[in-house]
Formats: structure tokens, sequence, C-alpha cells
């Protein structure tokens, strides 16, 4: 039987390059996105898609809905969609910090409860959780996000022993710098989040600069793609997986370095020893 994947931010970057590799490998891909113009290429490609705003409630429970009806399982799915919020962390309102983790982590897991009940009766599925090295490695003038894939991290290693016993498999996916627009998107948000009178505002070249970091010499998401798509079809499924540049030097340094020597790195890397 041909096995169902729902994804989530389909429109470009890593997400675009999933549904074409799992379309390309057999699957019947559900390829999604917030607005549906953005992926009619992947319709073309012989995707199925919907539309998608994953921090709405109503159209999470009318896509899973409408999958189940017409194909009646779904066995994989990839919450990839989400975004950066570069910014000083006190320069942060309530508001915006909660539309992170709205789209990041709520977004995810409340997809993820909607699905697990037709996972559970087949006695099989997997949840793959895109997260980032960002989760592991924080830095400066990412704390809204760096937080937020740290708390996905979290919530995957407990669901992945929770959903076990149900022959559900979740796994975390850690990418370093992969190419995509997420670097372009997250410069216009930096951008947007200073205000004249921030404390950093000497620094707003360093910090846009950090809002574009994953994308200097970022691995192709082609690549990225056709590595999730063969350790699916694998069928060994890892707790974490580990792709592209910088995704395991960066946190080799964590784990090797004193904490004060990584931070004086990174404060040097993003002009904080200059102020």
């Amino acid at each position: 039987m041909q096995k169902v994947v729902l994804i989530t931010g389909c429109s470009s970057g890593i997400g675009k390059a999933l549904a074409l590799e799992f379309s390309n490998n057999g699957f019947q891909v559900i390829a999604t996105a917030r607005k549906q113009d953005s992926i009619l290429e992947l319709e073309k490609k012989g995707c199925y898609i919907e539309q998608l705003d994953v921090t709405n409630n109503d159209d999470q429970t009318r896509v899973v809905d409408k999958i189940l009806e017409k194909f009646s399982r779904i066995d994989v799915l990839i919450n990839n969609a989400g975004y950066g919020l570069i910014a000083p962390t006190i320069d942060l309102t309530d508001e915006k910090i909660h539309r992170q983790f709205e789209t990041n982590l709520y977004a995810p897991l409340s997809l993820i409860r909607k699905i697990v009940p037709s996972m559970k009766k087949n006695k099989s599925g997997l949840i793959a959780n895109i997260g980032s090295i960002s989760g592991i490695v924080a830095t400066p003038f990412a704390g809204a996000y760096c937080a937020s894939k740290a708390a996905l991290h979290s919530f995957s290693d407990a669901l992945r022993m929770e959903l076990k016993p149900f022959g559900i498999k979740v796994m975390t996916v850690q990418p370093g710098a992969i190419k995509s627009n997420f670097g372009e998107a997250s410069m216009k948000r930096a951008s947007s989040n200073f205000s004249d009178n921030s404390w950093y505002k000497s620094l707003e070249s360093s910090i846009l600069k950090r809002a574009n970091g994953s994308q200097v010499v970022a691995t192709p998401a082609e690549d990225f793609a056709k590595r999730i798509v063969k350790v699916v079809k694998g069928g060994n499924i890892p707790a974490t997986l580990l792709i592209g540049k910088k995704s395991r030097s960066l946190p080799l340094l964590k784990k090797v370095l004193p904490a004060k020597m990584l931070d004086s790195i990174l404060m040097k890397k993003f002009g904080l020893k200059t102020l």
C-alpha cells in the first residue's frame, strides 16, 4: 500500500524539497502551506496540496479529516513549518515570543494530537519533527527561536517514549545550515523588530548577519530531503538525525568547550564585545 506523507511548510526550501523527494520515491504526498498559491507547482509534480495555516486549529482539523477521508491513513507526519524570530531578547514583546512558540511548538504538538489516533488504529506511523541545532547551541539575538526549538526537542523525546508502545515512532531532525529562504525571511523580520532606542542599535548589522547565518556555506535542501527519505524508506528510524553543515561541529563545541569560552566566541562573532 502506498504510504501517505503529510508535510507542513512546503512553499519553499526544506518543505518543498521534501515533498518532491517523497513523491519521486513513490509516496503519496500531501503538501501544505499557509498560501495554497505557493504550492501549485507541487500539484503539477504529483503531490496532493492543501492550504494549511498550522496555527489555525480549524485549518488543522479540516485538513486532517479530509486526508483521512480521501486516503484512509496518514503514515508519516513531517512537522516542518516554522520561522526564526531574530532580535535582542529584551526587545521582544510577549506577543512576538508567543507567536514564535505558537508556530514552532504549539502547532506541531496540536497537529500530532489530531493525527496519532489514526496511527494508533493502524499500529504504525512516524512523526518527524524538524528541530534545529539552534535548539542545542543558543546564539545571541536568537533566544526565542532557539528556545522554541529546544522545547520541540524535549517534547519529541517524551513523545518518542510515550508513543512507542502503540507502534508510532518519533524522530527529531536537527538541521544545520540548509539552503532555503529562511535567512531572507528572518532578516526581514529582524529589521522590523528593531527600535531606535534599542541597547543594541549599533549592532543592527551583526543581528541581521545572524538572521542570515544559516545560509552561509549551506547544504542544498535537495540533499537534506534525500537523506530524510532514505532513512524513512530504510525503516531504521534514529531518535535524532543530524543533517547539514555545522550540524555536528556546533553541538560538539557546546559539549567540549567551557561555557565561558563558547560565550566569548559567540559574543565576539556577533559584535557584543564592542559594546
